[in-house]
């Protein structure tokens, strides 16, 4: 179980460094400063840099095998998650706003998200919390 938790975080992570090389490839650092993006930098870098700390102290329970760090990487990705989920929330309108063929240079930096990335990092990233939850109870 520990093992594909940990396969299912890192397969997540690389949708997550797409997604976030997308956003500020189509101007979301820039459309902090214009109000073009809704999605704001300690936002995007906080779900990122929680992420990135939680499969740290992943990769240490798995080393070291104390209980307490698989609740505390558990409890990372909790937050992480609920970040996730905001961002969602702020991306799905503006996803519904216009059609993918007006994804030019003035769409917000959300519009050039790919959404089957999107979709399989959110699924990733709810397999990922319950493989590492289940590994916190010790099933399997």
């Amino acid at each position: 179980m520990e093992i594909a938790a940990l396969v299912a975080w890192v397969v997540t992570a690389l949708g997550g460094f797409v997604l976030l090389f997308r956003w500020i490839a189509g101007g979301g650092l820039r459309g902090q400063q214009t109000g073009e993006t809704r999605f704001p930098a300690p936002l995007v870098f906080g779900h990122f840099l929680l992420a990135a700390a939680g499969l740290v102290v992943w990769i240490v329970y798995l080393a070291a095998d104390k209980d307490g760090l698989a609740w505390t990487s558990f409890g990372i990705l909790v937050a992480v998650a609920l970040l996730g989920f905001t961002l969602f929330a702020r991306w799905l309108p503006v996803h519904r706003a216009a059609p993918p063929a007006t994804q030019d240079a003035t769409a917000p930096p959300e519009r050039h998200l790919p959404v089957p990335v999107v979709v399989a990092h959110g699924l990733l990233g709810a397999t990922t919390l319950v493989l590492v939850l289940l590994a916190a109870l010790e099933v399997g």
